[in-house]
């Protein structure tokens, strides 16, 4: 398996990184069978898998359950867990303990969002032995103070706001960051100025690394369609063929044949 270390290098020799976010077994085991470099166990399970409209709703428990999930058939691959609404911040000791449960479930590093208000919890983890990614531009978590998922830096006082937590963020020991919705020059504004690696979604063709949810590149929901989506399969379209193909076959009475019963 890749150390985290690694991609440090992997950024020093222009080497791309990807990382794909997958929250069960089965997908798991694909991702476990592709070249994948990482995978992130997101928050954003809440809303893909459980159908809440926000990622604010997953929970601790939530969190440890996928990543066991994903841990159990992902073995060659970094996983990372994420750190829930709030989680992080209720101080050091409450953060410890999510951040150990996230890792006895599987996961070798932790994400967080933001940075402001919770520094010492970064650092603490970090001293606690504990890999922690960074995670700026929109932050999903903050979605109804941000006013909206829109595009995070457009104005020089964000952008610099936001490139300095970076810095902030590699100071305190973070080994990456995952930059989202920000302007390409930005997300390579920061990718230049920080020695770690930057993984982005929505961040432009300059960053170190990118990052898709797996449903939304596999094309599970046609109707979710943000611009820097890409869709690299039509799963929604094929899973709806196969389904109306066995209902038909059941209605029809040619499933099961003498090939599916027993004798």
């Amino acid at each position: 398996m890749k150390s985290l270390h690694e991609f440090r290098n992997f950024k020093k020799e222009q080497r791309k990184i990807s990382m794909v976010t997958c929250y069960d077994a089965s997908f798991g085991r694909i991702v476990e069978a592709s070249p994948i470099d990482m995978v992130l166990v997101g928050d954003s399970v809440a809303m893909v898998l459980h159908g809440f409209d926000s990622t604010i709703h997953a929970t601790p428990e939530m969190m440890m359950a996928h990543t066991a999930a994903v841990a159990r058939t992902v073995k060659s691959k970094p996983i990372i867990g994420d750190m829930p609404f709030m989680s992080f911040r209720e101080g050091t000791t409450k953060a410890l303990e999510v951040a150990a449960s996230l890792l006895r479930a599987g996961a070798h590093a932790v994400k967080l969002e933001g940075v402001k208000g919770h520094e010492d919890v970064v650092e603490h983890l970090v001293d606690s032995g504990i890999p922690v990614m960074g995670h700026l531009g929109l932050t999903p978590q903050s979605v109804h103070q941000l006013g909206g998922h829109k595009v995070q830096g457009r104005l020089e006082t964000e952008a610099q706001r936001i490139l300095n937590d970076a810095k902030t963020l590699e100071k305190l020991g973070c080994f990456s960051l995952v930059l989202e919705c920000v302007p390409e020059s930005l997300g390579k504004m920061i990718s230049e100025e920080i020695g770690i690696p930057t993984i982005g979604i929505g961040a432009g063709r300059y960053v170190d690394g990118q990052v898709l949810v797996l449903n939304d590149m596999l094309g599970a929901q046609p109707d979710f369609k943000p611009k820097f989506l890409k869709t690299y399969s039509e799963l929604h379209k094929v899973t709806l063929e196969a389904l109306k193909q066995y209902d038909q076959e059941v209605k029809e009475k040619t499933f099961p044949s003498e090939k599916e019963v027993y004798l």
